[in-house]
């Protein structure tokens, strides 16, 4: 039997030291196959990574270079951005009408720039062999196409709605409740095309409301008007009595005179809008005799004062006009057969100047007759009155 070494009692930690002479155990050694295959995966994601790098910098030289390129139209055309449309959609529907060549490009290029929220509805004038660049900041700017519908002076609240009615650029409907007579702003509108047709009303009545408050608060103070309201309906009489703007404040004068002497207004107009209110006369109704002394609250034949409220809606020129009328003692005035008219003061003066209108108006009607039955062979002065 082997001999037995005697037991010597050992503290924890001597227990614990390892025996002297003792190596440590020897690192295990990669074999050389396992080291070519970690650099042979690092060099290709190195060459990976240089890869989509050029890639990517190839992909963004040629994208702005297409991006800054001359377009494919050869004509201007006209584009329209609906509200609410994304740059995706407006890319896509440039790319469907052959406006540019590629949608990517495109939106990618307005994406790098960081104008995909900036794109504005409206309608785009688009010149052609314009670029991507070019329609990017073409919408980006608002300045979309303008279309005009001009509303002449003179015309009543429902003649021009019904105008706008007409109007096939404008969409949605027209206010249910028709504004006020006198409360629509008289002019060349522009708008683009989307604009509803409540929103021109609204800022025509806007307008409007602003002219008259300002040329009613540098009104002359003698003026017999004592309210806005007033001087819209006196401007409405003068608007639909006289085309000529030079006239105006002449024709103004002669119903500032008359409230003054509290004379009847006798407006024609006035009678003509009480009967077929703010449709107007058919053109082919004449005025008669008898509509004189139709009793209505706007035939100022018979009525004291200004009517109830406007005939029409008055331009600047006839709100000018009442504000600032001319200096006349003029009560009367009639046509003179060429688009004006004569004024005079005194009623025999006046009854004078309807007897000279009315020898113009029985040569013309001579004349009409006879260049109706071919008769040729009249004198050139026949008719004249002279």
């Amino acid at each position: 039997m082997p001999e037995r070494k005697p037991i010597v009692p050992q503290s924890a930690s001597e227990a614990l030291r390892p025996e002297p002479g003792t190596p440590p155990p020897a690192p295990k050694k990669r074999s050389r196959r396992a080291r070519s295959q970690i650099v042979v995966f690092a060099n290709f994601l190195l060459s990976l990574v240089v890869l989509v790098v050029l890639v990517a910098a190839a992909a963004v030289y040629f994208g702005k270079v297409a991006f800054n390129a001359p377009g494919p139209t050869e004509v201007t055309t006209n584009y329209v951005v609906k509200s609410g449309t994304g740059i995706i959609e407006i890319a896509d529907g440039l790319e469907r009408r052959g406006i540019i060549t590629d949608a990517r490009v495109f939106k990618y290029g307005v994406q790098a720039y960081g104008y995909q929220r900036d794109m504005k509805a409206g309608e785009y004038e688009i010149k052609a062999q314009a670029s991507m660049r070019e329609i990017m900041d073409l919408l980006r700017s608002g300045k979309s196409v303008l279309h005009s519908l001009t509303i002449p002076e003179g015309l009543t609240v429902e003649q021009t709605f019904q105008r706008i009615r007409e109007d096939d650029v404008l969409t949605g409907d027209l206010p249910a409740v028709l504004p006020n007579e006198g409360s629509l702003f008289a002019n060349t509108l522009r708008f683009s095309r989307g604009t509803t047709r409540e929103e021109l009303v609204k800022k025509m009545q806007a307008d409007q409301k602003k002219l008259v408050e300002d040329i009613w608060e540098r009104r002359d103070p003698t003026i017999p008007l004592k309210t806005i309201e007033e001087f819209v309906t006196l401007a409405s009489i003068v608007e639909k009595e006289t085309g000529k703007a030079d006239e105006r404040p002449r024709v103004a004068a002669v119903f500032i005179n008359r409230l003054n002497k509290r004379m009847r207004l006798q407006s024609d107009p006035t009678i003509l809008y009480g009967l077929f209110g703010g449709k107007g006369k058919p053109a082919d109704r004449p005025i008669l005799k008898s509509d004189l002394e139709k009793p209505t609250p706007y035939n100022t034949y018979t009525v004291n004062g200004l009517p109830p409220g406007p005939i029409a809606n008055p331009g600047r020129d006839a709100l000018e006009a009442v504000a600032h009328p001319s200096q006349t003692k003029d009560l009367y005035f009639v046509a003179d057969g060429s688009g004006g008219h004569v004024f005079a003061e005194t009623l025999e003066e006046h009854n004078d100047n309807v007897k000279r209108w009315r020898e113009v108006e029985k040569n013309r009607l001579d004349e009409a007759a006879k260049a109706a039955t071919g008769d040729n062979n009249a004198s050139p002065d026949a008719g004249s009155g002279n």
